[in-house]
C-alpha cells in the first residue's frame, strides 16, 4: 500500500488533545494549499457517526464532506467508550482491518494528504495481541505525535519516543498542544524546551509545531 501521503496521528494518552491537534494541523496544511482530509480509523463511544470527525470538520470549517457520508472517514465505530479491543468485544464483532485499509487507500487517491487519527495512545490494544503502535509499524505510516505541557507529559513523551525508535517508526512531526490554556505556564514552557532539546539530539529530522488555542 502506498503510504507517502498518509500520516498517523497518536499521542501520549487519551487526553492529549489528538482530535483538536489533528483538526489544527489539517487546517494548517489546507492553508498551505494542500487538499487534506482526516480519518478516525477506529471510533469508540459512538453509534453511527464519529464525534472526532465532527470536531475536525467544525474546526477546519469544511462542513461534512462526501467521504464522511460514504463512511470512508469513520470506517469502524463501536458503541462503548473504551480501548478498541474491549469495544469490539462488547459489541461482539471484530475490527475489520481490511475495511479500514480500503477506506484509507481510497482517501489517499482523492486527497494530497490523509491524517489518520488513532484511538488513545501508542500502546492502546486493537486486539488482544495487536497494539496501535504495531499497526503504525506494519503500515509504515510516518507518525505525527501529540504531546503537551501538563504535569507528567515528559515521562509519557520520552517513553513513547523509546517505543517509536524501537519499532523503526518515522517520527515526522511532534505537535505540542497548548490547549486548553493554563494560567501558570512554568511546567508548560520548561517541558516544551526539554522536548525540543531531546528531539534535536535523538530525532534531528523531526519537525516541532506548537499548537495554539484556536480562536
Amino acid at each position: 500500500m502506498e503510504t507517502k501521503n498518509i500520516y498517523f496521528i497518536s499521542g501520549i494518552d487519551t487526553d492529549a488533545g489528538k482530535s483538536y491537534c489533528t483538526a489544527w494541523y489539517a487546517r494548517e496544511l489546507m492553508q498551505r494549499g494542500l487538499r487534506v482530509i482526516t480519518q478516525k480509523f477506529i471510533q469508540t463511544g459512538n453509534t453511527g457517526h464519529s464525534e472526532d470527525i465532527d470536531l475536525h470538520r467544525r474546526l477546519t470549517g469544511t462542513g461534512y464532506l462526501p467521504e464522511d457520508k460514504e463512511g470512508l472517514t469513520m470506517p469502524e465505530i463501536f458503541s462503548y467508550p473504551c480501548s478498541p479491543h474491549l469495544a469490539a468485544r462488547i459489541d461482539k464483532r471484530p475490527i475489520d482491518f481490511g475495511k479500514i485499509e480500503r477506506a484509507t487507500r481510497e482517501l489517499s487517491h482523492r486527497y494530497d494528504t490523509v491524517l489518520v487519527e488513532g484511538a488513545g495512545g501508542l500502546m492502546v490494544p486493537l486486539t488482544e495481541d495487536f497494539l496501535t503502535i504495531d499497526y503504525i509499524a506494519e503500515k509504515q505510516y510516518p507518525l505525527i505525535f501529540v504531546t503537551s505541557g501538563k504535569l507528567g507529559s515528559i515521562n509519557h513523551t520520552l517513553l513513547s519516543f523509546e517505543a517509536i525508535k524501537n519499532r523503526d517508526i518515522a517520527l515526522d512531526t511532534v505537535l505540542y498542544n497548548l490547549y486548553p490554556t493554563v494560567e501558570d505556564k512554568t511546567i508548560q514552557e520548561d517541558t516544551m524546551k526539554y522536548i525540543k532539546q531531546y528531539l534535536s539530539k535523538h530525532f534531528p529530522g523531526t519537525k516541532f509545531e506548537v499548537v495554539p488555542e484556536i480562536v
